[in-house]
Protein backbone atom coordinates (compact mmCIF):
# COMPACT_ATOMS: atom_id res chain seq x y z
CA UNK A 1 0.00 0.00 0.00
CA UNK A 2 1.56 3.54 -0.81
CA UNK A 3 1.72 6.57 1.15
CA UNK A 4 -0.77 8.49 2.94
CA UNK A 5 -0.08 12.21 1.11
CA UNK A 6 -1.62 15.32 1.22
CA UNK A 7 -1.02 18.00 -1.69
CA UNK A 8 -2.18 21.56 -0.31
CA UNK A 9 -2.58 23.68 -3.36
CA UNK A 10 -4.25 22.58 -6.28
CA UNK A 11 -2.89 25.24 -9.32
CA UNK A 12 -0.76 23.63 -12.36
CA UNK A 13 1.78 22.88 -9.61
CA UNK A 14 -0.25 20.58 -7.20
CA UNK A 15 -2.36 19.00 -9.94
CA UNK A 16 0.93 17.56 -11.80
CA UNK A 17 2.58 16.51 -8.72
CA UNK A 18 -1.02 15.14 -7.20
CA UNK A 19 -1.63 13.15 -10.63
CA UNK A 20 1.91 12.08 -10.89
CA UNK A 21 2.03 10.35 -7.27
CA UNK A 22 -1.58 8.81 -7.69
CA UNK A 23 0.15 6.91 -10.66
CA UNK A 24 2.94 5.68 -9.06
CA UNK A 25 0.05 4.54 -6.72
CA UNK A 26 -0.05 6.66 -3.62
CA UNK A 27 -2.72 7.40 -1.76
CA UNK A 28 -2.98 11.50 -2.73
CA UNK A 29 -5.48 14.26 -1.37
CA UNK A 30 -5.06 17.33 -3.14
CA UNK A 31 -6.21 20.09 -1.26
CA UNK A 32 -7.19 23.58 -2.16
CA UNK A 33 -9.62 26.63 -0.62
CA UNK A 34 -11.55 26.85 -4.10
CA UNK A 35 -11.81 24.10 -7.04
CA UNK A 36 -8.99 23.61 -9.44
CA UNK A 37 -9.25 25.96 -12.67
CA UNK A 38 -10.79 28.72 -10.37
CA UNK A 39 -10.62 32.15 -10.87
CA UNK A 40 -8.69 32.65 -7.53
CA UNK A 41 -5.45 30.61 -8.65
CA UNK A 42 -2.77 31.28 -10.00
CA UNK A 43 -2.90 29.25 -12.76
CA UNK A 44 -6.01 30.74 -13.83
CA UNK A 45 -4.64 34.17 -15.49
CA UNK A 46 -1.15 33.51 -17.80
CA UNK A 47 -0.60 33.99 -20.85
CA UNK A 48 -0.70 29.66 -21.51
CA UNK A 49 2.76 29.67 -23.48
CA UNK A 50 4.49 26.65 -22.60
CA UNK A 51 7.80 28.67 -22.70
CA UNK A 52 10.82 26.76 -23.46
CA UNK A 53 12.76 29.55 -24.40
CA UNK A 54 11.77 30.97 -20.89
CA UNK A 55 15.08 30.51 -18.80
CA UNK A 56 16.57 33.58 -17.91
CA UNK A 57 15.61 35.77 -14.82
CA UNK A 58 12.77 37.36 -14.07
CA UNK A 59 15.18 40.47 -13.83
CA UNK A 60 18.25 40.39 -16.80
CA UNK A 61 20.81 42.92 -17.90
CA UNK A 62 19.01 44.45 -20.19
CA UNK A 63 15.73 45.42 -17.86
CA UNK A 64 18.01 46.80 -15.60
CA UNK A 65 18.70 50.24 -16.97
CA UNK A 66 14.93 50.77 -17.80
CA UNK A 67 13.64 49.44 -14.30
CA UNK A 68 13.74 53.24 -12.65
CA UNK A 69 12.05 54.38 -15.94
CA UNK A 70 9.32 51.98 -15.36
CA UNK A 71 8.71 52.53 -11.94
CA UNK A 72 8.40 56.58 -12.37
CA UNK A 73 6.24 56.18 -15.45
CA UNK A 74 2.73 55.94 -14.38
CA UNK A 75 1.74 53.92 -17.63
CA UNK A 76 4.35 50.99 -17.60
CA UNK A 77 4.82 47.27 -17.30
CA UNK A 78 5.93 47.38 -13.86
CA UNK A 79 4.05 49.10 -11.08
CA UNK A 80 4.89 49.22 -7.04
CA UNK A 81 2.43 50.69 -4.58
CA UNK A 82 5.44 53.00 -2.63
CA UNK A 83 3.80 52.26 0.91
CA UNK A 84 4.90 48.57 -0.01
CA UNK A 85 8.29 49.77 -0.75
CA UNK A 86 10.36 48.94 2.53
CA UNK A 87 8.78 45.31 2.72
CA UNK A 88 9.99 44.76 -0.60
CA UNK A 89 13.50 46.16 -0.31
CA UNK A 90 15.09 42.84 1.09
CA UNK A 91 13.65 40.85 -1.87
CA UNK A 92 14.81 43.37 -4.29
CA UNK A 93 18.39 43.42 -3.39
CA UNK A 94 19.41 40.18 -4.23
CA UNK A 95 17.20 40.09 -6.89
CA UNK A 96 19.30 42.71 -8.11
CA UNK A 97 22.67 40.74 -7.67
CA UNK A 98 21.60 38.26 -9.35
CA UNK A 99 21.32 39.92 -12.80
CA UNK A 100 25.10 39.63 -13.06
CA UNK A 101 26.03 37.80 -16.25
CA UNK A 102 27.96 34.97 -14.00
CA UNK A 103 24.33 34.61 -12.16
CA UNK A 104 22.24 34.76 -15.40
CA UNK A 105 24.70 31.81 -16.40
CA UNK A 106 23.76 29.48 -13.41
CA UNK A 107 20.20 30.77 -14.03
CA UNK A 108 20.22 29.90 -17.35
CA UNK A 109 21.25 26.50 -16.87
CA UNK A 110 19.19 25.52 -13.87
CA UNK A 111 16.28 26.67 -15.89
CA UNK A 112 16.88 25.17 -18.75
CA UNK A 113 16.63 21.59 -16.69
CA UNK A 114 12.85 22.24 -15.97
CA UNK A 115 11.42 24.13 -19.27
CA UNK A 116 13.67 22.11 -22.49
CA UNK A 117 11.13 19.47 -22.94
CA UNK A 118 8.02 21.62 -21.55
CA UNK A 119 5.67 20.79 -24.60
CA UNK A 120 6.42 16.70 -24.58
CA UNK A 121 6.01 16.56 -20.68
CA UNK A 122 2.74 18.48 -21.30
CA UNK A 123 1.81 15.69 -24.51
CA UNK A 124 3.06 12.99 -22.16
CA UNK A 125 1.29 14.27 -18.99
CA UNK A 126 -1.93 14.36 -20.72
CA UNK A 127 -2.07 11.35 -23.18
CA UNK A 128 -5.19 9.65 -23.10
CA UNK A 129 -7.54 12.49 -21.44
CA UNK A 130 -9.53 15.00 -21.79
CA UNK A 131 -7.02 17.65 -20.89
CA UNK A 132 -4.69 16.61 -24.48
CA UNK A 133 -7.14 18.51 -26.37
CA UNK A 134 -6.23 22.21 -24.89
CA UNK A 135 -2.29 22.14 -26.11
CA UNK A 136 -1.83 23.90 -29.02
CA UNK A 137 1.65 23.34 -30.98
CA UNK A 138 3.24 25.86 -33.12
CA UNK A 139 5.82 29.05 -33.06
CA UNK A 140 6.07 31.41 -30.52
CA UNK A 141 7.34 35.21 -31.66
CA UNK A 142 9.10 37.94 -29.54
CA UNK A 143 7.91 40.95 -31.23
CA UNK A 144 10.77 44.02 -31.15
CA UNK A 145 10.02 47.94 -32.41
CA UNK A 146 13.49 47.98 -34.31
CA UNK A 147 16.14 45.50 -34.85
CA UNK A 148 18.47 47.35 -32.83
CA UNK A 149 16.31 46.29 -29.98
CA UNK A 150 16.53 42.61 -30.77
CA UNK A 151 20.32 42.94 -30.55
CA UNK A 152 20.30 44.90 -27.41
CA UNK A 153 19.50 41.13 -25.97
CA UNK A 154 22.64 40.02 -27.27
CA UNK A 155 24.00 38.40 -24.01
CA UNK A 156 20.90 36.48 -23.17
CA UNK A 157 20.01 35.14 -26.60
CA UNK A 158 23.64 33.52 -26.13
CA UNK A 159 23.32 32.24 -22.76
CA UNK A 160 19.68 30.78 -24.57
CA UNK A 161 21.93 29.40 -27.91
CA UNK A 162 24.26 27.54 -25.60
CA UNK A 163 21.36 25.56 -24.20
CA UNK A 164 19.65 24.90 -27.57
CA UNK A 165 17.16 27.39 -28.15
CA UNK A 166 16.72 28.41 -31.47
CA UNK A 167 14.52 30.99 -33.56
CA UNK A 168 14.04 32.38 -36.38
CA UNK A 169 15.03 36.44 -37.47
CA UNK A 170 11.81 37.52 -39.29
CA UNK A 171 11.56 41.87 -41.10
CA UNK A 172 9.14 44.12 -41.07
CA UNK A 173 7.96 42.01 -44.71
CA UNK A 174 7.88 38.60 -43.17
CA UNK A 175 6.27 39.45 -39.85
CA UNK A 176 3.58 40.76 -41.99
CA UNK A 177 3.37 38.41 -44.53
CA UNK A 178 2.91 35.65 -41.69
CA UNK A 179 0.31 38.28 -40.06
CA UNK A 180 -1.07 40.89 -42.01
CA UNK A 181 -3.27 42.66 -39.49
CA UNK A 182 0.24 43.50 -37.31
CA UNK A 183 0.38 47.57 -37.04
CA UNK A 184 3.78 49.21 -37.56
CA UNK A 185 5.01 49.41 -34.50
CA UNK A 186 6.51 46.20 -33.96
CA UNK A 187 9.63 46.00 -37.39
CA UNK A 188 11.58 43.32 -36.56
CA UNK A 189 10.38 39.57 -34.54
CA UNK A 190 12.55 36.41 -33.00
CA UNK A 191 10.30 32.99 -33.90
CA UNK A 192 11.22 30.19 -31.59
CA UNK A 193 10.66 26.71 -32.54
CA UNK A 194 9.14 24.04 -30.72
CA UNK A 195 6.97 25.59 -28.58
CA UNK A 196 3.05 25.35 -27.36
CA UNK A 197 0.48 27.15 -25.67
CA UNK A 198 -2.93 26.29 -24.24
CA UNK A 199 -6.37 27.29 -25.25
CA UNK A 200 -7.46 27.93 -21.77
CA UNK A 201 -5.58 27.13 -18.61
CA UNK A 202 -8.01 27.55 -16.09
CA UNK A 203 -9.91 24.48 -18.10
CA UNK A 204 -6.56 22.78 -18.59
CA UNK A 205 -5.74 22.44 -14.89
CA UNK A 206 -9.38 21.54 -14.37
CA UNK A 207 -9.09 18.38 -16.35
CA UNK A 208 -6.25 17.46 -14.91
CA UNK A 209 -7.95 17.26 -12.09
CA UNK A 210 -11.00 15.45 -12.98
CA UNK A 211 -8.90 12.92 -14.34
CA UNK A 212 -7.16 12.72 -11.11
CA UNK A 213 -10.35 12.11 -9.21
CA UNK A 214 -11.73 10.57 -11.76
CA UNK A 215 -9.07 7.59 -11.43
CA UNK A 216 -8.58 7.31 -7.59
CA UNK A 217 -7.41 10.62 -6.12
CA UNK A 218 -9.29 12.92 -3.81
CA UNK A 219 -9.64 16.39 -3.81
CA UNK A 220 -10.39 18.22 -0.53
CA UNK A 221 -11.99 21.64 -0.65
CA UNK A 222 -11.04 23.07 2.90
CA UNK A 223 -8.49 26.07 3.58
CA UNK A 224 -5.02 24.72 5.16
CA UNK A 225 -3.82 27.55 8.40
CA UNK A 226 -1.06 25.56 9.66
CA UNK A 227 1.44 22.73 9.01
CA UNK A 228 2.36 20.34 11.40
CA UNK A 229 5.55 17.64 11.13
CA UNK A 230 2.50 14.99 10.08
CA UNK A 231 -0.59 17.13 9.86
CA UNK A 232 -2.55 19.77 8.32
CA UNK A 233 -5.33 22.07 10.48
CA UNK A 234 -8.25 23.52 8.21
CA UNK A 235 -9.54 27.20 8.97
CA UNK A 236 -12.91 25.24 10.80
CA UNK A 237 -10.33 23.84 13.03
CA UNK A 238 -10.18 19.99 11.71
CA UNK A 239 -7.51 18.53 11.59
CA UNK A 240 -6.17 15.69 8.74
CA UNK A 241 -3.01 13.43 9.36
CA UNK A 242 -0.65 12.02 7.13
CA UNK A 243 2.50 10.40 6.12
CA UNK A 244 3.81 13.14 3.45
CA UNK A 245 2.79 16.54 3.52
CA UNK A 246 3.82 18.79 0.12
CA UNK A 247 3.35 22.67 0.41
CA UNK A 248 2.71 23.56 -3.21
CA UNK A 249 0.36 26.93 -2.61
CA UNK A 250 2.39 29.24 -4.61
CA UNK A 251 3.13 33.08 -3.69
CA UNK A 252 1.20 31.80 -0.01
CA UNK A 253 3.48 29.26 0.89
CA UNK A 254 5.83 31.22 2.78
CA UNK A 255 3.37 31.98 5.42
CA UNK A 256 2.85 28.06 5.52
CA UNK A 257 6.03 27.38 5.67
CA UNK A 258 7.23 29.64 8.88
CA UNK A 259 7.85 27.02 11.41
CA UNK A 260 9.99 24.92 9.75
CA UNK A 261 13.20 27.16 9.72
CA UNK A 262 14.50 27.83 6.11
CA UNK A 263 14.86 31.25 4.55
CA UNK A 264 12.40 32.09 1.99
CA UNK A 265 12.70 35.15 0.08
CA UNK A 266 9.43 34.60 -1.70
CA UNK A 267 7.63 37.80 -3.16
CA UNK A 268 4.12 37.78 -4.90
CA UNK A 269 4.60 39.21 -8.20
CA UNK A 270 0.75 40.49 -8.96
CA UNK A 271 0.16 40.23 -12.92
CA UNK A 272 -2.56 41.03 -14.77
CA UNK A 273 -4.35 39.76 -17.61
CA UNK A 274 -7.40 41.43 -20.34
CA UNK A 275 -9.52 38.19 -22.24
CA UNK A 276 -10.97 40.08 -25.27
CA UNK A 277 -14.31 38.39 -25.96
CA UNK A 278 -15.25 37.69 -29.76
CA UNK A 279 -12.01 39.75 -30.91
CA UNK A 280 -12.42 40.77 -34.61
CA UNK A 281 -9.15 39.41 -34.98
CA UNK A 282 -7.08 36.28 -33.46
CA UNK A 283 -3.34 35.53 -34.64
CA UNK A 284 -2.58 31.48 -35.26
CA UNK A 285 0.29 31.91 -32.23
CA UNK A 286 1.41 33.50 -29.53
CA UNK A 287 3.80 36.80 -29.36
CA UNK A 288 5.54 38.54 -26.38
CA UNK A 289 5.49 42.00 -26.91
CA UNK A 290 8.98 43.05 -25.71
CA UNK A 291 8.73 46.34 -25.25
CA UNK A 292 5.50 46.19 -22.90
CA UNK A 293 6.53 42.70 -21.54
CA UNK A 294 2.64 41.20 -22.28
CA UNK A 295 2.01 37.77 -23.95
CA UNK A 296 -0.45 37.87 -26.78
CA UNK A 297 -2.25 34.49 -27.20
CA UNK A 298 -5.14 32.90 -29.01
CA UNK A 299 -7.30 31.45 -26.90
CA UNK A 300 -10.89 29.31 -27.04
CA UNK A 301 -12.62 32.48 -25.03
CA UNK A 302 -10.62 35.42 -27.67
CA UNK A 303 -7.43 37.04 -27.19
CA UNK A 304 -5.89 36.98 -24.24
CA UNK A 305 -3.22 39.79 -22.83
CA UNK A 306 -1.17 38.74 -20.01
CA UNK A 307 1.56 40.33 -18.21
CA UNK A 308 2.95 43.60 -15.99
CA UNK A 309 4.34 43.42 -12.61
CA UNK A 310 2.62 44.82 -9.60
CA UNK A 311 4.66 44.66 -5.79
CA UNK A 312 2.17 45.79 -3.75
CA UNK A 313 0.65 43.14 -0.40
CA UNK A 314 -0.93 39.86 -1.52
CA UNK A 315 -4.04 40.54 -0.27
CA UNK A 316 -4.81 44.42 -1.90
CA UNK A 317 -7.63 45.06 -4.29
CA UNK A 318 -6.52 44.83 -7.34
CA UNK A 319 -5.38 48.04 -9.47
CA UNK A 320 -6.85 49.27 -12.65
CA UNK A 321 -3.53 51.14 -14.21
CA UNK A 322 -1.75 47.71 -15.57
CA UNK A 323 -5.47 47.03 -17.06
CA UNK A 324 -5.41 49.74 -18.98
CA UNK A 325 -2.11 49.48 -20.08
CA UNK A 326 -2.61 46.29 -21.62
CA UNK A 327 -5.91 47.41 -23.37
CA UNK A 328 -3.16 50.76 -24.75
CA UNK A 329 -0.50 47.96 -25.52
CA UNK A 330 -2.72 45.94 -27.50
CA UNK A 331 -3.71 48.83 -29.78
CA UNK A 332 -0.42 49.05 -30.86
CA UNK A 333 -0.02 45.38 -32.00
CA UNK A 334 -2.81 45.74 -33.48
CA UNK A 335 -4.27 49.22 -34.64
CA UNK A 336 -7.75 47.96 -36.00
CA UNK A 337 -8.58 45.45 -33.49
CA UNK A 338 -12.37 45.47 -31.77
CA UNK A 339 -13.88 43.08 -29.31
CA UNK A 340 -17.08 42.67 -27.63
CA UNK A 341 -16.22 42.89 -24.29
CA UNK A 342 -13.33 42.37 -21.86
CA UNK A 343 -12.39 40.03 -18.79
CA UNK A 344 -10.05 41.53 -16.62
CA UNK A 345 -7.96 39.34 -13.62
CA UNK A 346 -5.58 39.57 -11.63
CA UNK A 347 -3.47 37.37 -9.23
CA UNK A 348 0.23 36.40 -7.69
CA UNK A 349 2.78 34.65 -8.80
CA UNK A 350 5.39 32.83 -6.58
CA UNK A 351 8.95 34.49 -7.44
CA UNK A 352 11.86 33.72 -5.21
CA UNK A 353 14.75 36.16 -5.56
CA UNK A 354 17.04 34.04 -7.56
CA UNK A 355 14.25 33.26 -10.21
CA UNK A 356 14.65 29.75 -9.21
CA UNK A 357 12.02 27.08 -7.22
CA UNK A 358 12.54 25.41 -4.10
CA UNK A 359 12.48 21.27 -3.92
CA UNK A 360 12.70 19.31 -1.27
CA UNK A 361 12.01 17.76 2.43
CA UNK A 362 12.76 20.22 4.92
CA UNK A 363 15.42 19.60 7.72
CA UNK A 364 13.18 20.13 10.75
CA UNK A 365 10.36 17.92 9.44
CA UNK A 366 11.21 15.59 6.68
CA UNK A 367 8.12 14.64 6.00
CA UNK A 368 7.40 17.83 5.14
CA UNK A 369 8.07 18.62 1.70
CA UNK A 370 8.29 22.02 -0.85
CA UNK A 371 7.32 22.66 -4.00
CA UNK A 372 6.83 26.33 -4.83
CA UNK A 373 8.35 29.35 -7.03
CA UNK A 374 7.40 28.76 -10.22
CA UNK A 375 7.85 32.09 -11.06
CA UNK A 376 6.25 32.96 -14.12
CA UNK A 377 6.86 29.13 -15.25
CA UNK A 378 4.12 27.57 -13.18
CA UNK A 379 2.31 26.14 -16.69
CA UNK A 380 5.50 25.75 -18.21
CA UNK A 381 7.62 23.52 -15.47
CA UNK A 382 4.26 21.79 -13.65
CA UNK A 383 4.56 18.73 -15.40
CA UNK A 384 8.57 18.35 -14.69
CA UNK A 385 7.80 19.48 -10.90
CA UNK A 386 5.14 17.19 -10.89
CA UNK A 387 7.71 14.55 -11.53
CA UNK A 388 10.39 15.88 -9.55
CA UNK A 389 8.43 16.00 -6.52
CA UNK A 390 7.18 12.84 -6.76
CA UNK A 391 11.12 11.29 -7.32
CA UNK A 392 11.52 13.11 -3.86
CA UNK A 393 8.48 11.35 -1.94
CA UNK A 394 9.60 7.91 -2.97
CA UNK A 395 13.23 8.51 -2.32
CA UNK A 396 14.15 7.63 -6.03
CA UNK A 397 17.11 9.44 -7.83
CA UNK A 398 16.00 12.38 -10.33
CA UNK A 399 18.15 12.80 -13.57
CA UNK A 400 18.82 16.38 -12.87
CA UNK A 401 20.75 17.79 -10.32
CA UNK A 402 18.17 19.53 -7.63
CA UNK A 403 20.92 21.47 -6.08
CA UNK A 404 20.28 24.83 -7.61
CA UNK A 405 16.52 24.27 -6.42
CA UNK A 406 17.28 23.47 -2.62
CA UNK A 407 15.09 24.85 0.11
CA UNK A 408 18.34 26.01 2.35
CA UNK A 409 20.04 27.37 -0.16
CA UNK A 410 19.25 30.77 1.77
CA UNK A 411 19.78 29.66 5.21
Amino acid sequence: MGQNILVIGAGITGVCIAENLRRAGQMVTLIDRVPPGDPAQTSYGNAGILAREAVGPILDLTMLPQLPKWLLMKNSPVNLRWSYIFKLIPWVIPVLRNATKDRMAHTVHAMNELVYDTVDQHINLTKDTDAAHFIKKGEFTFLYPSKSNYLSDAYINDLKKSVGVEWIERDIIDLKQRDPALGDAYKFGASFQNHGWLTDPAGYVASIAQHFTANGGTFLQKEVVDIGADHVTYKDGSVQSADTIILATGAWSKKLAKTFGHKIPLQGERGYHIMLSNPSYKPDQPYLVTDAKFGLTPMAQGLRCAGTTEFAPLDSEPSTTPLHYLEDSIKRVYPDLIWEKTETWMGSRPTLSDSLPMFGRTKSAPNIIYAFGGQHLGITMGPKVGQIIRDIVLDKPTNIDLSPYAIDRFD
